[in-house]
């Protein structure tokens, strides 16, 4: 079982660390890689010109370094604003695990649900943990044509409260027990949503802002529900409707600098800056693949997951269907993230491949030639 963070006694690590370092002398400072990814940029132009995208944005991140290369090309600027679709689930996920560490809160993201909810569940108590990994024995999306009365999770005009009532009191065909199946999206994730509503005496953007947002000082980062009405939004965030009843596994939307900071979240152990936001076994707890021992592909929480093979590490991606791609070495300690606003859909799955096919490999040469040339393996 994950244990709660002793957060007093991180905070003490955390600044023994410091005031050693800053004792130090600083003529043995580690040496610092210098990147050129100018072929990461040649690459998404071609990739571009291919298509018929009007434009993409990316940011690529470092452990030590912080974030390392922007790029905007097309229509894209460095402040583009997009909707993440499925790229807001590693987010979610996160959230979840920040409040499982609050010792103020009684939650525990191993726990049944029932004890976190007013209503009689028909889904067999499933785990917050079983929820947002797609084990949870509710169907996913693919039941979306059977779902009924389960279709207010994609409305703005309910709140995440009423929704979530529906979602746990009214059965689904096709129910197992949790544990036994991976069935991707959907119900369970909304339903994580309303427990966190629940255990944070808060709506899910005040909880995430509270616990995610305000200690990694992102800007932009919120929820809203625009699925029922994407025409509506215009690219500004001003524009975004459905706060109410926000799409927990869908709903986010992002710059790109506010996307690095949370990918940085992870690679540091659950730091921003000098804040400990989660600590690092829940870091550690969301990569562990849950899915695959199910007969399903290997999945973490809101992570998909490349396992290691030979000389190559594994890999965490968190692609969205509107084009956006999230990914972390995390051996490497490097990671990044894309954006394209197609919401039309037709163009996410290129961009994955791309990011997996072209980026992803591009990068990690880059980085390991210039750590080689300073010396670091």
């Amino acid at each position: 079982m994950l244990p709660n963070a002793n957060r007093r006694g991180l905070a003490a690590l955390l600044l023994t660390s410091a005031l050693l370092g800053a004792c130090s002398d600083g003529s043995n400072r580690a040496p610092r890689a210098q990147y050129d990814f100018s072929a990461v940029d040649a690459s998404f132009r071609q990739f571009l010109d291919a298509t018929t995208l009007e434009g993409i944005s990316y940011t690529l991140v470092d452990r030590e370094q912080g974030t390392v290369h922007e790029g905007a090309l097309g229509d894209h600027s460095l402040d583009t604003v997009v909707q993440l679709a499925s790229t807001s689930k590693m987010p979610s996920s996160s959230l979840l695990m920040a409040l499982h560490e609050d010792p103020a809160l009684d939650y525990d993201v191993e726990a049944g649900i029932d004890r976190y909810l007013p209503w009689e569940g028909v889904h067999g108590n499933p785990s917050s943990v079983q929820l947002v990994s797609n084990t949870s024995g509710i169907p996913g999306l693919s039941a979306l044509p059977g779902y009924g009365p389960h279709l207010c999770q994609f409305t703005g005009n309910t709140t995440l409260q009423a929704c979530g009532e529906i979602l746990y009191t009214v059965p689904l065909p096709g129910t197992v027990p949790p544990g036994t199946r991976f069935d991707y999206g959907g119900t369970q994730w909304h339903l994580a949503g309303v427990v966190a509503e629940n255990v944070s005496n808060s709506t899910w953007n005040q909880a995430f802002d509270a616990y995610i947002g305000e200690p990694c000082e992102l800007e932009v980062f919120t929820y809203g529900n625009q699925w029922s009405n994407l025409g509506d939004w215009n690219g500004s965030p001003d524009s975004l409707s459905g706060q109410a009843n926000a799409s927990i596994e869908g709903g986010a939307i992002t710059n790109m600098r506010d996307y690095a900071k949370i990918l940085l979240l992870h690679l540091r152990g659950g730091r921003c800056g000098d804040t400990q936001v989660l600590s690092p076994q829940a870091v550690a707890f969301m990569q562990e693949d849950r899915a695959s021992a199910l007969g399903g592909p290997a999945y973490g929480m809101g992570w998909w997951i490349t396992p290691a093979e030979g000389d190559n590490n594994a890999l965490l991606y968190d692609p969205g269907a509107f084009g956006a791609v999230a990914w972390l070495d995390v051996e490497r300690g490097i990671g990044g993230y894309v954006a394209i606003d197609d919401y039309s859909m037709d163009n996410a799955g290129n961009t994955l491949r791309q990011v997996l096919d072209t980026v992803i490999p591009l990068q990690q040469q880059i980085v390991d030639e210039a750590r080689a040339a300073v010396g670091i393996e």
